[in-house]
């Protein structure tokens, strides 16, 4: 009866022919909006506003575990091109992740995707028939600990490299070491195939990689012997030449020499500071105290390597002597302070000049261009001797705020403190002037402005409409701005380069390039794009850059980033090691000649060993390192202290391949 009555029941809409699919069960934020929505009927009203309030969440939960998979596989990605020597591009994606591991592991792999072997593989004995279940298989399996004695290690000398490794499995014995390709071990009784790589020729199984091995434990105990000569130079402070461009102590000169001397630095660095030059009236240059400290510096033969510091000094916080600049500049300053770079707020930056003036003639009838070459040619002509005996081997154009090509995005003064994204600097008259330009020219005059949802100083990219993901950043209009803005900077530098290569030709330029590494795993790079360089996840913001120095045949000076706490470093978002990788690489590429310099005064090993890393990179196929490397200046209390004089004297003959071992402190 009961079944009948199931027979006669409607089928509404199905038939057996046609049966309906199961009902997916909502997950995550769809389950509970679905369960509020049981509990309340189905009806509107405060469980509706509810269920609009965990959506949200659940959204912002994601975006969070999205940053925090995007950091970790930036990290694999640094790492796999520092230590597994990959080939990865900038942008890379998880295709281009397998297919270098694929063709690490010796497949090739086609363009379409499609992947095969191109060699056979190593015949491996066939094994028998899985046994039984609940009974192990049939392999000779070893312990799971480490095949190599310490024995062999020692004779191998590579110990300390294995310390690291994984514990690995006994080889199968009657494998011959020529054909270790494919190897089958068994762990708990499931077969594995397992990839052994083998660089170096053996002849036996206790000495695996022995060859890598010995190098890899080199490398760890900060061996340096036959590796390039990388020449060091350290940067004088600026108290040394006074207001009135009087060399104020030339006798603790001689003695920080003979510091220096006995370390074997192989030269100074000399800021020549416009504002001190050329300091109270146009065209009236007082070299008399550069010239007695040049002086000093040929009575030990050493070379010397002079900065246009078009810039002031002291005023981020640094605690050097505050140099301005030039008086009579300052004074054209009171009447048009649109010569300064300007901020949304109206607030003026005496850093540096804008780069609006660099054509127009407002500096008593020159313009900004005409000043730098006029000081430059002055020095060329006042040290020509100098130039002649060899003395000077470089000559470093300042080109904005700090003396490194950037805009004076991130001033302390006006409240900045790291990891602020910065502002931008545009809104003097003259760089508001070339922005409607630009804007009439692309067809937009309404684009004539700088964004209004950018945030301030120290606002984080979340906060603001955009740099935020998604933001306005990588709208039309924020991609004309950002171009735009990044565009000035490079116009700025090929000016006053072209005009550097006339005063300084057959010498060696240099320019120096920031490390704004913070927010840099995020999708804008806000701090460089307030400072001008055009960097997003989308974008290569340094080749541009790199393509003019290369039309100069200019020097790069690299500023190596600083350190800072995990937290810090995990809070901004911050990626010191891939802006490293990304802006060598990048320069190496067009074959520009790289050199470095510390961004904060260092004094421990952890920074030596970092800046060394970064002066000869590891397993880097084409053995590009850099040319030389400016040491910040020494303080006397430094040089007090026998610990941090030998870490120095370490890095240095580290520096100069000299040396065997990393000697403890």
């Amino acid at each position: 009866m009961n079944v009948k009555q199931d027979l006669d029941q409607p089928h509404s809409d199905q038939s057996s022919d046609h049966p309906q699919p199961p009902q997916r069960r909502p997950r995550g934020f769809a389950a509970a909006a679905a369960a509020a929505s049981v509990a309340a009927g189905g009806a509107g009203g405060p469980s509706a506003g509810k269920g609009r309030k965990e959506r949200e969440k659940e959204k912002e939960r994601t975006k969070l575990r999205e940053r925090h998979r995007r950091a970790i596989t930036s990290r694999m990605l640094a790492g796999l091109r520092q230590y597994g020597n990959f080939p990865l591009p900038a942008r890379a994606d998880m295709n281009d992740v397998l297919a270098a591991l694929a063709r690490e592991a010796g497949w090739a792999v086609d363009p379409d995707g499609t992947t095969y072997r191109t060699s056979p593989v190593a015949l491996v004995p066939t094994p028998p028939p899985p046994p039984p279940p609940g009974q192990l298989a049939p392999f000779p399996v070893r312990s799971a600990e480490s095949p190599l004695s310490a024995t062999s290690l020692k004779n191998c000398h590579a110990k300390a490299s294995l310390d690291h490794q994984a514990s690995v499995f006994r080889i199968e014995e009657s494998l011959s070491p020529a054909s270790i390709d494919s190897v089958v071990v068994a762990e708990s009784g499931i077969i594995k195939n397992e990839k052994y790589v083998n660089p170096s020729p053996i002849n036996s199984l206790e000495c695996v990689e022995a060859d890598q091995l010995m190098r890899d434990s080199v490398e760890h105990e900060g061996g340096f012997v036959g590796t390039p000569y990388i020449p060091v130079y350290v940067m004088f402070p600026t108290g040394i030449v006074n207001s009135y461009c009087q060399l104020i102590d030339p006798e603790a000169i001689r003695q920080e020499l003979r510091h220096l001397k006995s370390l074997n630095i192989d030269g100074v660095v000399v800021d020549c500071w416009w504002g001190i030059v050329e300091g109270w009236s146009p065209h009236k240059y007082q070299w008399s105290g550069y010239r007695d400290l040049f002086n000093i510096v040929n009575e030990f033969k050493l070379k010397l390597q002079v900065v246009m510091a078009f810039h002031e000094c002291g005023g981020n916080g640094t605690g050097d002597m505050p140099i301005s600049l030039p008086k009579w500049v300052l004074e054209i300053g009171k009447d048009n302070q649109d010569i300064f770079f300007t901020d949304r707020e109206g607030r003026r930056n005496t850093e540096c000049l804008s780069w609006g003036i660099d054509k127009e003639r407002v500096l008593r009838g020159r313009t900004g261009i005409e000043v730098y070459f006029d000081f430059m040619r002055s020095f060329r002509m006042e040290f020509d001797d100098l130039f002649g005996d060899g003395l000077i081997a470089a000559v470093e154009i300042g080109l904005g705020a700090s003396g490194e090509l950037k805009y004076p995005s991130f001033p302390e003064r006006m409240g900045w403190r790291y990891p602020g994204i910065g502002e931008f600097q545009c809104y003097d008259k003259y760089l508001q002037q070339n922005l409607r330009r630009a804007a009439k020219l692309r067809g937009h005059t309404f684009w004539a402005k700088g964004p209004d949802n950018a945030g301030q100083y120290n606002s984080r990219p979340h906060e603001t409409g955009f740099f935020c993901d998604r933001g306005d950043y990588d709208s039309y209009y924020g991609r004309f701005f950002l171009r735009w803005y990044a565009q000035t900077l490079i116009d700025h530098a090929d000016q006053v380069l072209s005009l550097a290569n006339l005063a300084f030709e057959g010498t060696q330029l240099v320019i120096k390039i920031p490390s704004i590494y913070w927010w840099y795993k995020t999708t804008s790079h806000a701090a460089e794009l307030t400072a001008g360089f055009y960097n997003p996840t989308n974008q290569d913001g340094y080749s541009p850059i790199f393509d003019m120095l290369k039309k100069h045949s200019v020097t790069l000076k690299f500023v190596c980033p600083g350190t800072q706490s995990s937290a810090q470093e995990h809070e901004a978002f911050a990626d010191s090691e891939g802006l490293s990788w990304q802006v060598l690489n990048s320069a190496w590429d067009r074959d520009l000649t790289v050199c470095g310099q510390n961004s904060l005064p260092c004094y421990d090993r952890e920074m030596f060993v970092r800046i060394l890393d970064t002066a000869k990179p590891k397993n880097n196929p084409d053995h590009r390192h850099l040319a030389f490397f400016t040491f910040q200046h020494l303080s006397p209390i430094f040089m007090q202290r026998e610990m941090c004089l030998l870490e120095l004297d370490n890095f240095i003959k580290s520096m100069h391949g000299e040396l065997t071992a990393y000697v403890e402190a």
